[in-house]
């Protein structure tokens, strides 16, 4: 008779944390995040989730991963899309409401221009924020050691100071002593004479 674990994932369970977790990757959320839902439905920990998912979910899952991973971009794609297109009207609206009156007796009218704004460009223009990003994620790590390099030193030369204070007491006392013992010697050699 084997003993079934009060703890143990159902099938539910696993369920629900692979469709939490597919969801998050299409609406191009962290797992992190799906972790902590599953984890308030099912009470677990986020890290039991976490847990679940590398060790035994996810290998049943790869094509539905690949599949939310494509997802995920044609979303993102669109919705790149779409705001280029909306900034593209409200500049095209903001021009046209302007009119440049050239005289007094006539105004002309401004022709709006669509924004002339390629895919390419866009591209560009994340490509370079993206250099950005990474140049300040380097210098953060670089920062982050030169920090620990800091307390090791700072730590090291507390230890040396220590024991620094140390030999100089020693020192002193070796002093002391060995004045003690020439005066010693002095009145041994005085009291011999006499």
């Amino acid at each position: 008779m084997s003993i079934v674990r009060q703890d143990a994932w159902t099938n539910d369970e696993d369920l629900v944390l692979a469709e939490v977790v597919l969801r998050h990757i299409r609406e191009g959320s962290t797992q992190l995040a799906a972790f902590e839902e599953v984890g308030e439905r099912l009470s677990r920990t986020a890290a039991a989730c976490g847990f679940r998912w590398n060790s035994s979910i996810r290998k049943k899952y790869k094509a539905a991963i690949a599949i939310a991973k494509k997802q995920r971009k044609s979303l993102k794609k669109n919705k790149l899309e779409d705001s280029i297109q909306e900034f593209s009207e409200e500049i095209s609206t903001e021009i046209s409401d302007v009119s440049v009156s050239g005289f007094e007796s006539e105004a002309q009218e401004v022709v709006p221009q669509p924004l002339s704004m390629s895919m390419e460009d866009v591209i560009e223009f994340l490509a370079s924020h993206k250099g950005a990003l990474e140049s300040n994620q380097s210098l953060a790590e670089e920062n982050k050691k030169l920090k620990e390099k800091i307390t090791e030193l700072t730590s090291e030369n507390e230890r040396i100071t220590s024991e620094l204070s140390k030999l100089v007491s020693d020192y002193d006392v070796m002093k002391q002593d060995y004045k003690l013992l020439i005066d010693i010697m002095d009145r041994a050699k005085k009291m011999s004479v006499t």
